[in-house]
């Protein structure tokens, strides 16, 4: 359905497999451009979560200063299904703290190498740690949970991984096979404090809700959309390489957040659910590009930081759009994500209505994403031009960018707009205005930025290529010209929010009333 009319299914089984193949773009050759990196602004007072200072601790300079290795991509070789398959029992985890890996393979041994994810001169990868050879064995088949398709891979552990030294940050584990078959484990390690930092946030999520992995995603099952799963698991290994998602929309991103040099914290949707007390004093948060299923809490505590002066930075298109909650496994808490799409199908309806799993702007929770990110979610799929609007947008610095600049395919393929109803928060800035055909009907889309009384300020670009287009990504829907455009857009926010609530430093010019057809959904 067109633009905010949109009725289940967001995606069919066959939009979903294209939006997952387009995913798929040359992820594997995504890499972070951009120019130099100069020491971070000066960090800017007020408001009661306002910046100061990092606390001593993690220099991201430092290790980006380590030698670096391209072979976590180079000596990736996937292989027939089965032949090397692993996952872990935590999704993130302290310095030093130990979880363990579940691995089942064809081949009788596999070796563990541990990769920080970083820029490195442009390796992006640092191998911090390396396995002995461990014995391999072919564990069960999934299990699958009758009514709601949950695939859950009830595993003997293969080995426990235990961190010391280990840099935060976020990393790839490469699983290799004896027979040269490898996948990927992602894992954060997170800060202990975000004071004074910019905090990136894996959208670990929106991973798992497209992970096909035993045949059911949220979108898809055997047949269609249909037999979908209604609650996914994080205990199971991912599909494809193991890491797509966050190849293709992060790690672009986190790559060009510290080849600038800015203080960092490491953090993921998890954490944002379950202990904002991470996030204290964090000058931003950046969720990356393609965070869309969002808990009660995690969107709670988001619009608490940015009432208390935290920046926030949607680098996507789509955010806060799926409603969803958490449930155990046999593994521990926040195991399973729960997202039936359908407050009829939900058995929460009948205890707790605020808690069915549906499209965050539908009831009975009526809040709509604008109205924290300040754009509003359109359509799939979508293929345009980046339009500039506001040319003398502070984001737009050192773009050279004019009225009516457009930066070839930097919108898609999901898409948001900025509407008037629902109303996004007050004052906005419309940065871009973008013409897009999509299912056939004339729209467009929009990137934005507001502030609120604390000072903070929120960036949405309203496209879901904005973080492949950081680097090499998006395959020929981009050229050169876009990928440098938005790589200097996403330096100029970088260093502004990192130092402190925004909206001090670069207030809004209200235009929305300036723009053409910005009148409705």
């Amino acid at each position: 359905m067109r633009q905010g009319s949109r009725t289940e299914p967001h995606l069919t089984a066959r939009a979903a497999a294209a939006l997952a193949a387009l995913l798929l773009v040359a992820c594997a050759a995504c890499s972070s451009g951009g120019g130099s990196a100069p020491k971070p602004d000066a960090t800017k007072s007020g408001g009661s979560n306002s910046a100061s200072p990092p606390a001593a601790g993690f220099d991201v300079a430092a290790e980006n200063a380590k030698p670096g290795t391209d072979v976590w991509k180079t000596g990736l070789k996937t292989g027939p299904a089965g032949a090397m398959d692993a996952y872990a029992d935590q999704v993130a985890v302290r310095p030093g703290a130990p979880f363990r890996l579940f691995a089942s393979t064809t081949a009788p041994g596999f070796t563990v190498t541990a990769y920080r994810m970083g820029w490195y001169g442009g390796a992006r990868g640092r191998e911090v740690w390396k396995s002995g050879r461990v014995t391999g064995t072919r564990q069960a088949a999934p299990k699958v949970d009758p009514g709601v398709n949950t695939v859950h891979a009830d595993w003997q552990p293969s080995l426990t991984v235990t961190p010391t030294d280990w840099p935060e940050g976020t990393y790839l584990l490469l699983v290799t096979s004896d027979a040269g078959f490898g996948t990927y484990v992602p894992i954060t390690v997170h800060s202990a404090q975000a004071k004074g930092r910019t905090v990136l946030v894996n959208a670990v999520t929106t991973w798992q809700a497209y992970n096909l992995w035993g045949g059911y995603s949220l979108y898809n099952g055997p047949k269609n959309y249909g037999d979908r799963a209604r609650i996914v698991s994080f205990d199971r290994p991912y599909d494809g390489t193991g890491a797509t998602l966050y190849l293709n929309q992060e790690l672009p991103a986190v790559s060009l957040a510290e080849k600038l040099g800015l203080p960092l914290s490491y953090a993921t949707d998890l954490d944002l659910d379950a202990d904002p007390k991470l996030f204290d004093g964090a000058t931003a948060v950046f969720t990356l590009g393609h965070d869309e299923y969002w808990s009660t809490a995690m969107r709670d505590h988001a619009t608490a930081f940015r009432d208390a002066g935290t920046n926030l930075a949607f680098l996507g298109a789509n955010a806060v759009n799926r409603h969803i909650r958490f449930a155990s496994s046999a593994l521990g808490e926040r195991r399973l994500v729960v997202c039936y799409k359908s407050a009829a199908e939900d058995p929460m309806r009948a205890d707790d209505p605020s808690e069915t799993t549906q499209d965050w702007r539908l009831p009975p929770m009526s809040r709509p994403e604008n109205q924290l990110t300040g754009t509003y979610y359109q359509c799939f799929p979508g293929n345009a031009p980046f339009v500039v609007w506001d040319a003398d947008a502070w984001v737009f610095a050192g773009t050279g960018a004019r009225r009516g600049s457009a930066y070839k395919g930097l919108v898609g393929v999901e898409y948001d707009r900025v509407v008037r109803d629902p109303a996004p928060p007050a004052p906005l800035q419309v940065l871009s205005h973008s013409p897009v055909t999509c299912e056939g009907k004339a729209d467009y889309a929009n990137a934005s930025y507001y502030t609120v009384p604390s000072g903070a300020g929120v960036f949405s670009t309203g496209t879901m290529r904005w973080v492949c287009a950081l680097g090499s990504g998006c395959g020929t829907y981009l050229d050169d010209d876009g990928r440098r455009f938005a790589t200097q857009v996403t330096e100029n926010v970088f260093r502004a929010f990192s130092a402190g609530p925004a909206g001090k430093a670069h207030p809004v010019r209200a235009n929305a009333g300036e723009i053409p057809a910005v009148a409705s959904r």
